[in-house]
């Protein structure tokens, strides 16, 4: 579906759209992918990797600003929506800004989507979308909402919208295994609560779920990734083994554990090998069998949390993961 397409990925100069190129260049050759940010040092850092290859292209850019979104979205195929104000702390102390790009930044790219006639978008959510417990998340399920409802809001145009959901990603910029690498040699490592559990995915899992969400996607639904859980003390040991714990309580806003399928969801969610899918409530698209394919519909009582998951990353697991991985942790 993406060879030879057109594809703009906004907030593309981050840790998804760092991973999301490259995999995307080699498995898909598309005739043109564009970097929409409004970063201009991020762009001219990102362009030196690939050169002179005309497949890439940087275009400047808000997703606060429809104007330009859609002077960026002409002759785009397939649109991947990562931009997004996403560090809790920040969101709860500017408020203001983060719901102007999470959620008019959502209706802005939606509304340019449909008018360009961009064939299908997908956008990047959050586990914290899941039961809300900050602003962050707030405004996160307020965008899933937007973009599950533009299939309908869309009307006679073909414009189709869909969303992927997924939790904590091993070694992106300000996630917390950097963050314990870069401290290794303090004796100690700061843990919020002893009982806190996370999810673990890598960015190649997020891209390889986008690429199936474009593929299978009729309108609406939101896929989530079956990905292994981990206690944050066992991260802690698996980044320095000889460290010291010092609990330093929660943050405003945080979880003790992730939540990515509440029960609230549960009456419209569907198992896969692989993953959930959650089908929209409106319009009877929860019954719709072009939706559910094959899946198989999960407990009235089911809920997808980092707590109670069947898969766990052991130690060891981690380890390799960091020991392959090392370059990259944290700069992407």
């Amino acid at each position: 579906m993406l060879r030879d397409a057109s594809i703009l990925i906004t907030g593309g100069t981050g840790s998804f759209g760092h991973t999301f190129v490259p995999m995307t260049l080699a498995k898909y050759n598309p005739r043109r992918l564009v970097i929409y940010s409004r970063d201009e040092m991020k762009q001219w850092e990102m362009a030196k990797i690939y050169g002179d290859d005309d497949r890439v292209r940087f275009f400047i850019g808000d997703v606060r600003d429809k104007d330009r979104l859609a002077r960026a979205l002409d002759g785009i195929d397939f649109v991947v929506h990562a931009a997004a104000t996403k560090i809790v702390p920040t969101a709860e102390y500017n408020p203001f800004e983060c719901v102007k790009t999470n959620v008019i930044g959502a209706m802005n790219l939606i509304d340019a989507c449909i008018d360009r006639g961009v064939k299908r978008v997908v956008a990047l959510s959050t586990d914290k979308a899941s039961s809300p417990a900050n602003l962050y998340g707030a405004t996160k399920l307020t965008s899933d909402k937007l973009f599950v409802a533009g299939n309908s809001y869309s009307g006679s145009h073909e414009t189709r919208f869909g969303v992927v959901r997924y939790g904590n990603v091993m070694g992106s910029r300000g996630s917390v295994i950097p963050f314990f690498l870069s401290i290794a040699d303090k004796g100690s490592l700061p843990i919020t609560d002893d009982r806190m559990t996370r999810f673990m995915i890598s960015l190649e899992q997020g891209v390889e779920l986008v690429w199936h969400a474009f593929e299978d996607m009729v309108g609406g639904e939101i896929y989530v990734k079956k990905i292994p859980s981990m206690k944050v003390t066992d991260v802690a040991h698996a980044c320095v083994s000889n460290a010291e714990h010092e609990i330093v309580g929660i943050r405003p806003g945080e979880k003790l554990h992730e939540q990515m399928i509440g029960t609230e969801d549960a009456l419209h969610t569907y198992e896969y090998p692989e993953h959930f899918k959650i089908l929209p409530a409106i319009h009877n698209w929860s019954s719709d069998p072009f939706r559910i394919k094959d899946g198989v519909k999960v407990s009235e009582t089911f809920n997808y949390s980092s707590d109670n998951n069947p898969e766990w990353m052991s130690i060891a697991s981690l380890q390799t993961w960091i020991a392959q991985n090392r370059e990259k942790i944290g700069n992407i």
